[in-house]
């Protein structure tokens, strides 16, 4: 496909990175000078700089052979704005970034057809719903869900006492009584392993696995885990996820909001009427300590600022905060949160690009997913007629080396696939892979 990206900032640069490894034809408009260099420098795409919201400058991309516009810039009425003209000059399919709740409530004035946009995705309100499920998941480093819910990609970091260590994985299941789950890939030393029976599993792995959501709690506590429960959360930030997360949770938990602009912080406090907050620096021990941070189930830090997330998030978890969660979104930092110590952490770029992504391959793949730190890919692929993927067994199928199939709904059967399995039209496979190995899997589901 052909692709235009209207936005060249940190969004924009990671989802034309990704759509240039799958192969599609990248081309990128940006105001900035910087960015439209660094975008031509480093990425396989043709970066134009101008206006993104230019009919001028948007013909400089040749929209009649465009397939997608993607607008990812920070400003909502840019990316409509352009996502509308290009609708008009016979684009087939429009994205549209939007950071204002109003554009995506049910009762909103305008339809998305009169927006001009086929899809709208809002980054913050992505990346809050990933923070509401690791709170409601609390032993995860990851919560992924797959065919509506039905199946459920889990991330658990193992610890020193956890059962589940140095048993070659065969036996483990076996020991297990061969469960409703399947280990899909182990995260080692910044190295991102997809295993065989004859592996085994060693201290501070964070382990991947594809299960039925009813078993979750079961395999929990295989792990030497337990869910905590949490009734007390302290959020650094108080932006857009910062309420959202506070919205969704308010009613059922005590949350604390810290944020560090007075003006914003009297104007959250009219909207968010069960939560507290406070006007104040999160990375200031002394205020984190008198507002009671040791007694906090929960400690999440979601400012525009990775550094005092990071610190904030490492000062908690050395005041023992049980379960805490950071906003990282970049890139570059996403490998080295586990060896530092770090518990769970979102990416807000990640989430967007997943979105796009997946939009533009919804008619063979349902769900596409990448997860911080992790150089993989979970794939939720639909099956057709004539794939070659249904023709035989999955023993028989020349099946790529780093790629593994954990789970295939069948109808509303869950099944955990074995050597004779036969994957047929309409099941729904959710595949592992390593981005090396992207290209031989996807081809078997053409």
């Amino acid at each position: 496909m052909r692709i235009l990206i209207i936005g060249a900032g940190d969004i924009g640069f990671q989802l034309g990175k990704r759509l240039s490894l799958d192969k599609h034809d990248i081309i990128m408009i940006d105001v900035d000078p910087q960015k439209v260099k660094h975008a031509n420098e480093q990425l396989d795409a043709l970066a134009i700089e101008g206006h993104g919201a230019s009919y001028r400058v948007l013909q400089q991309a040749n929209l009649r052979e465009i397939d997608v516009v993607a607008a990812m810039t920070n400003n909502d009425e840019l990316n409509l704005t352009a996502c509308k003209m290009t609708k008009k000059a016979g684009v087939r399919s429009t994205i549209a970034r939007v950071r204002n709740p109003e554009f995506t409530q049910p009762d909103f004035i305008l339809t998305l057809e009169e927006m001009g946009a086929d899809l709208i995705i809002h980054p913050e309100k992505e990346t809050a719903d990933a923070v509401v499920r690791l709170i409601h998941q609390s032993s995860a480093t990851d919560v992924i869900e797959f065919a509506d819910g039905k199946i459920q990609l889990l991330g658990v970091r193992l610890e020193e006492n956890s059962p589940l260590l140095r048993i070659p994985l065969v036996e483990l299941g076996k020991q297990l009584g061969n469960p409703p789950m399947r280990i899909v890939a182990i995260n080692r030393r910044q190295q991102t392993l997809i295993p065989r029976g004859s592996d085994v599993l060693v201290p501070r792995d964070q382990i991947f696995v594809i299960c039925d959501p009813e078993y979750i709690p079961q395999f929990i506590t295989l792990t030497g885990k337990k869910d905590i429960r949490i009734e007390n959360i302290m959020i650094l930030g108080g932006g857009l996820i910062g309420q959202f997360i506070a919205t969704r949770l308010e009613k059922e938990i005590k949350i604390k909001i810290i944020e560090n602009n007075e003006e914003k912080s009297e104007e959250i406090a009219e909207v968010l009427s069960h939560t507290l907050i406070i006007h104040g620096d999160g990375t200031d021990y002394d205020l984190l300590a008198s507002e009671g941070i040791t007694d906090m189930d929960a400690f999440i830090a979601v400012t525009g600022d990775d550094e005092n997330n990071i610190i904030a998030t490492l000062l908690a978890r050395h005041l023992r905060v049980p379960r805490t969660i950071a906003l990282v979104n970049k890139l570059e930092y996403l490998p080295i949160t586990p060896t530092i110590g770090m518990d769970a952490v979102v990416s807000k770029q990640l989430l967007t690009v997943n979105a796009v992504q997946q939009y533009i391959q919804h008619q063979q793949v349902a769900s596409i997913v990448s997860l911080p730190g992790v150089d993989a890919q979970c794939i939720e692929f639909i099956a057709r007629e004539g794939f070659e993927i249904t023709r035989k067994p999955l023993k028989d199928i020349h099946f790529p080396k780093h790629a593994i199939v954990g789970a295939i709904m069948h109808g509303e059967q869950l099944i955990i696939p074995k050597g004779d399995t036969q994957i047929l039209p309409g099941d729904k496979a959710v595949v592992f892979t390593r981005s090396q190995d992207l290209d031989e899997v996807e081809k078997l589901f053409r």
